[in-house]
């Protein structure tokens, strides 16, 4: 939106198309924000307060002043004054409080420059700083990932609490005592050392698979994908796979395949994100994708990254469930169609990786790779077996797998069943509307 138009609008269009902006920004900066500001405030409540009175001030001054050239340094050092103003309110009860105010004018005057202008470019991103620091070993693990999706990458606590299939006051709870670990345990905002790394590399990939799970498939909403997140994931997993190849020591002792299978499964899986909806948002599966649409270049990069990271652990013949996920991923990019698809190796594939991670999604989607292989009555037994196991019992891909298998075999009345209960338990818009015209189409 230019200056011009924003500028010849009047006072109420003005508001409106700044609010848009400032919407627009917030889901694209809002984690970067936030990110710069803990380092520089060192208090996640006061640098979450202090950029969302940073939002607020914008909204009210730049229907007025213009859009700065550059928006997000504006939003840092507004953001910035925000958090001295509240902390000097503080320091009227609290002295040390007082104490903090002038750390930090002393801090920001004498590093010659503003700290909205000191962005790292380098490893040492404040958003991968942000990301081992929720991911410290101190934290619980579940703590650790929702804390990262919350503070990082701005979903809220109901986004959340439908991934971990918990309730949103279960997750409120752990990401405030989360947070209250960090600020009493005084935990680092920083990378681990070359020596911690290893051992704090397993969350940290765990949190970016779910990032990027949650911008690939939307938990709720009018959008198939959300691509700011997977975007972001995409973007971490380049730097840790930067940050484990380009550190000699690391590299020279042991290098670690499995954050490129993590950055090879993303490359692979948005490679078709333009061809998962229809130009007006309707959901199209894979079977019925347009392959000319998917991103070549995603695609030869995740290729030949994986092929890299099966290479690195065929000696030891002990392959980790990311770099499997993206072999199987690879079978389907390099496939013409469904039918040239080779599903005896995704088979294959699917059975190794149950072998070192059992789960009753894994088990779903070798369900589904068997009904392709085998035909759809193989395909239903596998998950009739799965659903038994009642693990699967509200996960609505379950039933919706199920109803697709009984529609292939003409059992009708059974099909329409096992849709209605996938409909009956998804929130994302485009999945309801795929499921009510698979109902329809059953006549």
């Amino acid at each position: 939106m230019s200056e011009r138009v924003i500028s010849e609008s009047s006072p109420e269009q003005r508001h409106e198309q700044i609010r848009h902006r400032l919407d627009s920004l917030y889901r694209v900066e809002s984690g970067r924000i936030l990110a710069t500001l803990i380092r520089l405030l060192g208090d996640f409540d006061l640098a979450e307060e202090a950029m969302h009175e940073a939002f607020a001030a914008a909204l009210s001054l730049w229907p007025k002043s213009g859009v700065p050239a550059n928006p997000r340094p504006w939003l840092i050092s507004t953001a910035r004054f925000k958090a001295i103003d509240t902390l000097r309110r503080r320091a009227r009860f609290d002295a040390s409080q007082s104490d903090l105010v002038h750390h930090l004018e002393t801090q920001w005057s004498s590093a010659g420059r503003s700290p909205e202008e000191s962005f790292d470019d380098s490893l040492e991103d404040d958003r991968l700083r942000l990301i081992f620091t929720c991911c410290h070993p101190a934290l619980a693990p579940e703590a650790r990932v929702a804390l990262t999706l919350r503070e990082l990458c701005g979903l809220t606590t109901e986004e959340i609490a439908k991934a971990f299939l918990t309730t949103p006051r279960t997750l409120a709870q752990r990401i405030v005592r989360a947070k209250a670990k960090i600020r009493e345990e005084r935990i680092p905002y920083e990378v681990p050392t070359p020596q911690q790394l290893p051992d704090r590399l397993g969350a940290v990939l765990q949190v970016i698979y779910l990032v990027f799970n949650e911008g690939y498939s939307a938990a709720a909403g009018t959008e198939v994908t959300r691509a700011e997140l997977t975007g972001e994931a995409i973007r971490l997993g380049r730097l840790l796979v930067e940050l484990r190849l380009n550190e000699p020591r690391l590299s020279v002792r042991r290098p670690e395949p499995e954050v490129m299978g993590l950055l090879a499964l993303m490359l692979l899986q948005e490679s078709r994100r333009a061809a998962r909806s229809s130009p007006t948002g309707e959901l199209i599966l894979l079977e019925n994708q347009d392959r000319s649409l998917w991103n070549k270049e995603q695609i030869a990069e995740g290729v030949a990254l994986v092929e890299k990271a099966l290479n690195f652990q065929q000696n030891s013949r002990r392959f980790g469930p990311y770099t499997l996920q993206a072999a199987i991923a690879a079978v389907h990019a390099e496939a013409e169609s469904v039918a040239a698809t080779d599903w005896r190796q995704i088979v294959a594939l699917y059975d190794q990786l149950l072998r070192i991670q059992p789960s009753p999604v894994v088990q779903l989607n070798r369900a589904v790779a068997i009904a392709m292989r085998d035909g759809p009555e193989a395909g239903l037994a596998q998950i009739d077996a799965v659903l038994e196991d009642g693990e699967l019992a509200n996960y609505y891909l379950a039933h919706s797998a199920r109803a697709d298998m009984y529609r292939r075999l003409g059992r009708t009345g059974e099909a329409r069943a096992s849709y209605e209960k996938a409909l009956a338990l998804t929130q994302q818009e485009p999945e309801r509307q795929f499921l009510q015209e698979r109902i329809r189409g059953l006549g």
